[in-house]
């Protein structure tokens, strides 16, 4: 048995809550999800994908240095979905010098283009990162303009042949079509528009990118990787219903490889959202994810078609300054990840876009958002060592609930590797804001101190000692200044590689007690893992 027991302390003094927690150390007794390789991976903006990738001439390094970082964690690079709201804008032109040509309306979305004519060299950036697998996005919503089926007809061979340099993941049809109908600036289909109608519509399309494949790519077919990610609906509660479209013959083609669905978790601009009540809160995350689980479930009961997070992030409408591109939102993408991993959500795509708010990093510096590397970032890599290399042994991870049923602001999780417990996790998600009130003002420090919460772990004889990482910053409102295990990836530094920082605290150990215990303080926005030695 695994007893852990939580201790509260303020500056080293023990405060009276003390709870604590048995549980079963085999991974064959308690409920596990596990993860496919590049469990965290990206998805990126249709419109913004030449910002991230470059050309095969020109690759964008930085991008390519902090996927290549991910990758060293969990033992392959992230897969990047490239998709998004643009991919139904998109409309090819043969004579377009550009890779992708954009016209705002502002109207419709300050964030990204709403008129997208895309060229030939568009399809080149597929291969600017190497050891990177992609998945192409076609245009199924159309965007009101009827050269969307000459597009389609002209876009799958250039599509397929950029993918067929073993850097193909899969095609997708079409981004969020339960929106297709409801927007009133963004309508596309009459109301009457119902599952019927899209499964239809997706079956003549999918069946036409086949043929096309069949035809200038014959070796893609061959691949037992081949297939789309669907459907890609926005939310489990739209007008189109998953389970409908699924029952009405979506995969009649069993060529849906991924069951695709976007999570998020809250909107930029809605009412009550904060970070504490909205993001660094477990119990809306659980929440969130879970509707997910159960929409998958009355879909594919006994399936083996993986269920992934196509898209996701903190807040749709791109994020919102001061909660999205916090140090809290690390915090909240870390527990996102691996309590999707837990109830076996096996690939997990973060979008981002350029100039978005809760992007991981800005690929270039534009007249609005410099160039570097953003805090969600560190969330990412946070998750990717927690998960460890999924290549070489089976990863499972399970959700740990340490003590307090109704309390939203912890978090813990369990690895085991070959089924034997490896690593734990714990986050501490109560807001410590390193600002006074949160403004950011860096003159005005907060003066309360930060509270530390010990965890003590009754191992027995599972171990000698035990690592600790720590994913860190000076708080929840932190935009920079952001560690994991003491590295920072900042652009400012060595252009995203990895830089051991010599004022952050690194190797600390821990040691068993004569009652076999390990003890591990974790302050207030601040997540640890705690890896056993074996």
């Amino acid at each position: 048995m695994l007893v852990i027991t939580v201790f509260l302390a303020c500056a080293g003094i023990a405060l009276a809550d003390v709870r604590s927690l048995s549980l079963n150390i085999k991974a064959e007794d308690i409920t596990t999800g596990t993860p496919l390789d590049g469990f965290v991976s990206y998805s990126i903006e249709f419109s913004s994908f030449p910002d991230f990738a470059g050309s095969s001439a020109a690759p964008n390094e930085f991008s390519n240095t902090l996927i290549n970082n991910i990758g060293y964690y969990q033992g392959s690079n992230p897969y990047i979905r490239v998709g998004g709201n643009t991919q139904d804008f998109a409309i090819y032109d043969e004579n377009e010098t550009l890779p992708l040509r954009g016209i705002y309306n502002t109207t419709r979305s300050a964030d990204y283009p709403t008129t997208i004519t895309i060229g030939p060299s568009f399809f080149d950036a597929y291969n600017a990162w190497p050891k990177v697998k992609l998945s192409h996005g076609f245009n199924l919503g159309g965007n009101n303009d009827s050269r969307v089926h000459a597009t389609l007809n002209q876009t799958v061979p250039l599509a397929c042949k950029a993918l067929s340099n073993g850097n193909f993941y899969r095609f997708e049809y079409g981004n969020e079509p339960d929106l297709f109908v409801g927007i009133p600036t963004a309508q596309v289909r009459p109301a009457s528009y119902n599952e019927s109608d899209y499964v239809s519509e997706w079956l003549q399309g999918t069946r036409i990118i086949n043929e096309l494949v069949e035809q200038n790519c014959p070796d893609l077919l061959d691949n037992d990787t081949y297939g789309f990610l669907a459907p890609s609906f926005a939310r489990t509660d739209n007008h189109l219903k998953a389970p409908l479209a699924w029952s009405d013959g979506l995969d009649a083609d069993a060529d849906i490889t991924y069951f695709s669905s976007h999570n998020y978790i809250s909107g930029a601009n809605s009412l009550g959202v904060t970070l504490q009540g909205t993001l660094m809160n477990h119990t809306r995350t659980k929440q969130s994810v879970d509707a997910h689980v159960a929409e998958y479930n009355a879909i594919n009961p006994g399936s083996n078609v993986p269920h992934i997070f196509g898209e996701t992030n903190s807040l749709y409408q791109q994020g919102r300054p001061g909660l999205s591109n916090t140090f809290g939102a690390a915090l909240w993408a870390t527990d996102f990840l691996l309590y999707s991993a837990s109830v076996n959500i096996q690939r997990v795509h973060l979008h981002m876009g350029t100039n978005y708010r809760y992007q991981a990093w800005q690929p270039l510096t534009t007249n609005i958002t410099s160039i570097g590397t953003k805090a969600p970032y560190y969330g990412n890599v946070a998750a990717a060592a927690f998960l460890g290399n999924l290549n070489v042994a089976t990863v499972q991870i399970a959700e740990l609930e340490t003590g307090d049923a109704g309390d939203d602001a912890e978090a813990a999780y369990l690895a085991y590797v070959d089924g034997v417990l490896r690593r734990v996790m714990f986050i501490n998600l109560r807001e410590y804001n390193y600002t006074l009130n949160g403004t950011g003002d860096l003159a005005s420090p907060n003066p309360e101190p930060r509270t530390v919460r010990t965890y003590s772990l009754s191992v027995g004889n599972l171990t000698a000692g035990a690592g600790v990482q720590r994913l860190s910053a000076n708080g929840s409102d932190a935009i920079t200044g952001v560690t994991f295990d003491g590295w920072s990836y900042n652009y400012e530094l060595e252009r995203g590689a990895p830089v051991r920082l010599a004022n952050v605290t690194v190797g600390e150990r821990l040691n068993v007690t004569e009652d076999g215990v390990l003890s591990v303080g974790v302050a207030d926005s601040e997540a640890v893992i705690v890896t056993l030695d074996s």
